[in-house]
């Protein structure tokens, strides 16, 4: 499992990639698909996810729509026409400096 810190400072980009590739998604099920995308590597807490949701939303890059599910209500997140844009901004940093420190570091690209 990676640090905390290192997730923390990436969860606004796997958010809004998850739900570039998810029409919506609910909150419980964004931390799952990480945790299974990732073989356990990164698991995302409740208490760091909702944050960053709300953040989002705030930056007008989610709406929200919420439904009854028995006697749950379940929030669903989808983008917003600008949180698609972000969300390719985002990812394109992310790539670059992802690639800038496997130069720095002189790492060479593992096949994990």
């Amino acid at each position: 499992m990676y640090s905390s810190e290192l997730i923390k400072g990436t969860l606004k980009t796997i958010v809004l990639k998850l739900l570039s590739e998810n029409q919506e998604m609910y909150g419980y099920e964004i931390t799952q698909k990480v945790k299974d995308l990732t073989a356990g590597k990164i698991q995302i807490t409740e208490g760091a996810l909702y944050p960053s949701l709300h953040a989002l939303e705030n930056e007008g890059l989610l709406s929200t729509q919420t439904m009854n599910i028995g006697k749950r209500v379940r929030k669903y997140y989808s983008l917003t026409k600008k949180g698609k844009s972000v969300a390719q901004e985002k990812i394109s940093e992310l790539t670059d400096f992802m690639n800038t420190m496997r130069f720095l570091l002189d790492l060479k690209p593992s096949a994990q």
